[in-house]
């Protein structure tokens, strides 16, 4: 049992949140009703909250000198990775929720029982402040009866007040139908709501060590949720925008209402900087182009998504083959959790034949893809899928040679294409993903590029070395600049256990000078012997 909520126990509580909504993601989906029949909240939660456990696995460790707490830091990454990550609705609110929480208890010294009741409060305000017209019967209502129920209980017990407020949430959740005639009509609860009634019983588990079997309250009509109509007000609006958006606070005004003249569901989101933001801006309307205008008149408007409603409301083409599973081989702390983000198992480097093995069988799945990373373990890997059927299990190797292939790879799944059309397109993903590795050499050789000694610094392309240098930083940046070369749009960077630091922000910094029109990602890797791993896409 936990008294206080730490950095710890947050970055727990994310990750024990982002497996529990993956578990129960397609029920999430089947439960959206309002305000339109998109069937996506499920997935537009794990989403959002992937992005949050993401921005803690990217910089939990490094505290600033001056301001919040571990613990605030920590919520505070989590609230920025969610709403920069944030999809759909819910998935902005939800990043509201998370804000309002770590601006609360930031600054406090201990979160006990009364905080988690005034954070939960003031979720429930930014909630509700960031919706333009706030529904009851929405996760809006789930979260406010969750703080009531924590202010109520008037205690220091931390986990006794997670718990009155997990349960009052489920109680909230049970009567959405009452308050939401599209709902009621489809006979299920809020979407959204059951959403956050996951994270809710997540951070009981964290708290306690003990998992709360909660399931959703029983629909009262089996009628499939993605044939009832939209709610009355919405079906007017055809399309789906949402984009983020860094401009000043002045002018998000303007667009709130611009946007409010043309449709409705609109929620605009900020991250509290000041005197320019970022900003998450979701809207229901007719004229895409208008609603993007209007975000360009307001500063400077970044992935633009747009969603028509009639393409969500249609049946895959095709079955959806259930039990998937993605099994990667990871060397490095930093690389694992990015993996286990993406809903990956994931394998210590070198791994026999048996783990591996051992690794696809426990995911239960009928279908698992595997991601070796490197030639040596892709022959173990094919050995273990030619054992894996022996257990019924079809297992197909993307023979990933690094890291950041297998994150290209992972980024394209989709559960709703056929098995073997998905392993195709991670596999032409994998190999449009370029890669480099940078290290020091550690004994006097000859290579393609030339003699090397000890201690020089190679960069090696594709797995030959094609550059020799005495300084690390000057030689990461040449590799960058060689490969971007030959063309690219989106750089990702994982820095080694040895990098020093500043050496990810030193070659962002010169993509940025030399190539303004690429993208870079940069995440602490953890992998030994290279400080720096590079992938092209």
């Amino acid at each position: 049992m936990l008294d206080t909520l730490d950095a710890a126990a947050v970055r727990r509580w994310c990750a024990s949140g982002l497996a529990a909504l993956k578990r129960h993601q397609g029920e999430i989906d089947q439960l959206n009703v309002y305000p339109v029949p998109d069937g996506d909240t499920g997935t537009n939660l794990v989403l959002t909250l992937t992005s949050a456990q993401q921005a803690l696995a990217m910089d939990l460790d490094t505290l600033p000198d001056s301001g919040p707490t571990a613990h605030g830091h920590a919520l505070r990454l989590m609230a920025q990775g969610a709403l920069l990550g944030a999809r759909g609705n819910s998935g902005v609110i939800l990043s509201q929720i998370l804000r309002g929480f770590a601006d609360q208890v930031a600054g406090v010294p201990a979160v006990r029982g009364r905080e988690l009741a005034a954070a939960l409060r003031s979720g429930t305000a930014a909630a509700y402040t960031a919706v333009s017209r706030p529904v009851e019967g929405t996760v809006l209502t789930v979260v406010a009866a969750a703080a009531a129920a924590a202010e109520g209980a008037d205690s220091d017990d931390l986990p006794a007040v997670a718990g009155v407020a997990a349960r009052a949430a489920a109680e909230a959740l049970a009567r959405t139908p009452e308050q939401l005639p599209a709902l009621a009509r489809a006979g299920v609860v809020d979407a959204g709501g059951r959403g956050l009634c996951v994270l809710l019983d997540a951070l009981v588990e964290v708290l306690t060590g003990e998992r709360t079997a909660r399931p959703a309250p029983a629909p009262r009509s089996a009628r499939p949720a993605a044939t009832v109509a939209r709610e009355t007000g919405s079906d007017e609006y055809a399309y789906e925008v949402q984009f983020l958006l860094d401009a000043p606070a002045e002018a998000v005004t303007g667009l709130r209402q611009a946007l409010d003249a043309l449709g409705d569901s609109l929620v605009v989101v900020g991250d509290g900087r000041e005197p320019e933001g970022t900003w998450n801006v979701h809207v229901h309307v007719n004229d895409v182009g208008a609603a993007v205008e209007a975000g360009v008149a307001a500063g400077r408007p970044y992935r633009i998504s747009v969603t028509r409603f009639a393409d969500q409301s249609e049946s895959p083409s095709g079955p959806v083959v259930a039990g998937r599973a993605a099994v990667v081989v990871a060397t490095g702390g930093g690389i694992a959790d990015l993996f286990a983000a993406e809903g990956a198992t994931v394998v210590p480097g070198n791994p026999s034949t048996g783990e591996l093995l051992d690794a696809v069988r426990s995911t239960g799945a009928a279908r698992v893809v595997v991601l070796p990373n490197d030639a040596n373990t892709e022959a173990v890997a094919s050995a273990a899928a030619r054992e894996a059927h022996r257990y019924g299990i079809k297992v197909s190797v993307v023979p990933t040679r690094s890291p950041v292939q297998a994150l290209a790879a992972l980024a394209v799944r989709d559960g709703d294409r056929r098995f073997e059309d998905d392993v195709i397109a991670m596999a032409e993903a994998a190999g449009a993903c370029r890669y480099a590795e940078v290290c020091h050499a550690s004994r006097e050789a000859l290579t393609v590029a030339g003699p090397c000694r000890p201690g020089d610094v190679l960069a090696l392309v594709e797995g030959e070395v094609h550059l020799i240098g005495t300084d690390l930083t000057d030689t990461c940046a040449a590799v960058v600049d060689r490969m971007l070369g030959g063309g690219g749009e989106m750089v990702t960077l994982l820095a080694g256990v040895d990098a020093p630091a500043g050496l990810t922000d030193a070659v962002r910094a010169h993509v940025a000078r030399r190539w303004p029109f690429v993208e870079v990602h940069a995440y602490p890797g953890g992998q030994p012997f290279y400080p720096l791993l590079v992938g092209i896409e």
